[in-house]
C-alpha cells in the first residue's frame, strides 16, 4: 500500500486486534507507562478486543526500558561515572542468550542525569559511555547495539575512545596514538541507533545545533565547533579516515563521529535508523502480523516527526501492512500532522483543554488512558456504522 492511501480497519462487527506501540513522553511518562495506559483506556470500551503491547524508541533516553519490556533481556550494571565525572552505577541489557548487548549513552553520559544547573558542555564527557562498553567487553560479548540520544556531551566521542584505550599527547600540537586500543574490538559488531543526519562541524554541526540545548552559550558553541575541529584533525589524520562530513557524525555531540573514524577496527560497524533496531529488538514486525489496528504515540507530533521519529516509523511500518495508524501525541502540531498523513495516519491530541507543557506533563497517565477510551469507543462507533451501511445495502439487494 503507497503512503498517502489509508487503510481500512477490516471486517467491522468483529473483535479487533489491537497493537499499541508508542514511544515514551519525555520527562514525564515511559513508552512502557504511555502504552500501559492506552491500553487501560481502551479496554474500557472495548474488553473483549486484544491488545499488544510494544513499547518503542528511537535509539534515545528510554530504549533500554522499552526493549526489556519486550521479554528476552536481562538487566546488568556497570561501575561508571556521569558525564561531569561523579561515580555512579549504569545499566545495560543483555540478550537472554548472552550473545547480544543493549547500551544507551544516556544511561551514563545523559542530559538528564544533571539538573538544570550543572550542565556542563565544555568539561562533559562520554568516558562513561566507553567504561559501560568495557564492561560489555568483559562480560565476553561482542554483538552491541549503541543508542546514542539525549547525550549531555559535546565531546566528539573522545571519551568513549579515551575509555577504550585511545592514547593522546597534546603538546605541541594534539596527535592521537591507535597503539593501546582495545584489542577486542576487533571481535565487535557495533551498531550505532541514531536518526540524527548533522555533520560534526559548521552551522549544522553538533555543537551549533545540539550545544545551546546542553547549556552553551554563543561562545561556548564556537569554542567546542573550534575544538572538535582539532579532535577531527588529529583523529581522522590517526586512522586515515575521513568521518567529519558523514551524515550523522554530529549525533551525540560527536559521539557517532568519534566511533565511525575507528569503523576499521571493528569486525563489522553500522549506522541505523534507532527505530529500526528497537523494533527489531521488540519483535515489532511478529506482534504487527494480523493486527487490524495500531495506536502509536510520542510527547509531541511536530515538524520533527517528518525526520524519523518514532510515530513516523510506526505509521509506516503499519502502512506497509495496510493496517491503519492512529497516533496520539501530547502535543499536536501541522506540520506532524501531515508528516503522518502522507502515510495514511492520523495523528490525535492528547489534551483535552489549553494547559501549559509543565501543567500537560504532571497530570501522569490519567489523560492517556481517558485517550485511549475516547479513540477505542470513537473505533466502535465506526464499526456500529460500517455494520449498520452493510446491512441496509444487503437488505436493499434483497428487496
Amino acid at each position: 500500500m503507497s503512503e498517502g492511501q489509508a487503510p481500512a480497519v477490516r471486517t467491522p462487527g468483529r473483535n479487533l486486534v489491537l497493537l499499541v506501540a508508542p514511544d515514551s513522553f519525555k520527562g514525564s511518562l515511559t513508552s512502557v507507562e504511555v502504552a500501559r495506559a492506552l491500553a487501560r483506556g481502551w479496554r474500557r470500551a472495548r474488553p473483549a478486543d486484544e491488545l499488544r503491547l510494544a513499547p518503542l524508541a528511537d535509539g534515545g533516553e528510554g530504549t533500554l526500558v522499552a526493549i526489556e519490556a519486550a521479554g528476552g533481556w536481562e538487566w546488568r550494571s556497570a561501575a561508571a561515572h556521569d558525564s561531569l565525572g561523579r561515580a555512579i552505577e549504569a545499566p545495560w541489557l543483555v540478550s537472554a542468550d548472552g550473545a547480544r548487548a543493549a547500551v544507551e549513552l544516556a544511561a551514563a553520559s545523559g542530559l538528564s542525569l544533571l539538573d538544570a544547573g550543572e550542565r556542563d558542555p565544555i568539561a562533559a564527557s562520554t568516558y562513561g559511555t566507553g567504561e559501560v562498553l568495557r564492561a560489555v567487553l568483559d562480560a565476553g560479548i561482542r554483538r552491541i547495539d549503541l543508542g546514542v540520544g539525549g547525550s549531555a556531551t559535546t565531546d566528539g566521542g573522545l571519551g568513549i575512545l579515551a575509555a577504550l584505550g585511545l592514547g593522546m599527547t597534546v603538546e605541541p600540537d594534539l596527535v592521537v596514538h591507535l597503539d593501546d586500543l582495545d584489542q577486542r574490538l576487533a571481535e565487535v559488531d557495533l551498531r550505532i541507533a541514531s536518526d540524527v543526519t548533522n555533520p560534526l562541524l559548521g552551522p549544522a554541526g553538533a555543537a551549533a545545533v545540539y550545544g545551546p540545548q546542553k547549556g552553551a552559550s554563543a561562545v561556548d558553541v564556537r569554542n567546542l565547533d573550534d575544538a572538535l575541529r582539532r579532535w577531527a584533525d588529529a583523529l581522522e589524520a590517526a586512522t586515515g579516515r575521513r568521518e567529519r562530513d558523514t551524515p550523522g557524525a554530529g549525533a551525540a555531540g560527536g559521539t557517532v563521529f568519534g566511533l565511525a573514524c575507528l569503523r576499521d577496527r571493528f569486525r563489522s560497524f553500522a549506522i541505523e535508523p534507532g527505530i529500526d533496531l528497537v523494533m527489531e529488538a521488540t519483535g515489532f514486525a511478529a506482534k504487527l502480523a494480523g493486527a487490524d489496528l495500531v495506536l502509536t504515540g510520542e510527547g509531541r507530533i511536530d515538524g520533527q516527526t517528518a525526520f524519523g521519529k518514532t510515530a513516523l516509523g510506526v505509521a509506516r511500518r503499519a502502512a506497509a501492512a495496510g493496517v491503519p495508524c492512529i497516533a496520539v501525541g501530547g502535543g499536536v502540531e501541522p506540520d506532524g500532522i501531515e508528516a503522518l498523513a502522507a502515510t495514511g495516519a492520523l495523528a490525535v491530541p492528547v489534551t483535552e483543554r489549553p494547559q501549559s507543557v509543565e501543567e500537560a506533563m504532571a497530570a501522569g497517565a490519567a489523560p492517556l488512558k481517558r485517550c485511549g477510551e475516547r479513540l477505542a469507543r470513537l473505533v466502535g462507533l465506526g464499526t456500529t456504522l460500517a455494520t449498520a451501511t452493510c446491512w441496509r445495502t444487503s437488505s436493499a439487494a434483497g428487496d
